[in-house]
């Protein structure tokens, strides 16, 4: 199933509620939420009390993506203010099994992300525990960064492991997703596309999004 999940990153945060229900309008099946701590990654961005401002604001899924150092101590404040699914970051966890299990210990759907130097392979013991990967394909930190070609091979090395295992998680993936970019990041494998500047960056996000579907949609067609 192929889903668009809007980052609230590039929305304007004065109107916040407005932007993710128009987003959610136009087909957005989960909002993407970008957690930055200034450590893990250089920017800082929001917390767990912007994530319970908006699951009061919206009915769908959010979607959290800590970027941030020492994950573990968050997690239950995440729960808390309503986040459905809790992503953490391969190479900020000391102890990647205990994490993933705390997210699901805590209600919420755990997933793992990878940044771009980072390979598949370093997933190979978790494939099993987790509901989705996130194969990132810009360097976390900052919105608007153009889409890495290479990630690709990835997200294709993803979707052989998960055959082989038998297993089921979904893959996304997150940076640089446009019209232009889109299409070929669903025929290697993808399922969920982050998009942030793409979406709430020009024009109507319901349509942004509704455009987003139907690009990724028609790449699927072809790759059958």
């Amino acid at each position: 199933m192929i889903e668009i999940a809007p980052s609230i990153l590039s929305a304007d945060f004065a109107r916040l509620a407005e932007d993710a229900n128009a987003a959610v309008r136009g087909g957005a099946a989960l909002l993407h939420v970008d957690v930055m701590d200034g450590h893990f990654v250089p920017n800082i961005t929001i917390g767990p009390p912007v994530v319970a401002s908006l699951r009061k604001a919206v009915d769908v899924p959010l979607d959290c993506h800590l970027m941030i150092e020492n994950p573990d101590e968050y997690i239950p404040a995440f729960a808390d203010a309503g986040a459905n699914w809790v992503t953490v970051h391969q190479e900020a966890c000391i102890h990647l099994n205990r994490s993933l299990e705390l997210i699901r210990s805590h209600g919420m759907r755990p997933g793992v992300a990878i940044n771009p130097a980072t390979p598949v392979q370093t997933l190979g013991e978790v494939l099993d525990i987790v509901d989705h990967v996130l194969v990132m394909s810009v360097n976390p930190g900052f919105g608007g960064q153009k889409f890495i070609p290479s990630t690709l091979e990835k997200v294709r090395k993803l979707a052989t492991m998960r055959n082989a295992k038998g297993v089921d998680f979904r893959i996304e993936i997150d940076g640089g997703i446009d019209l232009e970019t889109i299409g070929a990041a669903a025929r290697a494998g993808a399922e969920i596309f982050v998009a942030g500047s793409h979406v709430f960056g020009k024009g109507d996000p319901a349509r942004n999004v509704e455009a987003l579907l139907k690009a990724a949609q028609e790449a699927i067609l072809q790759r059958a």
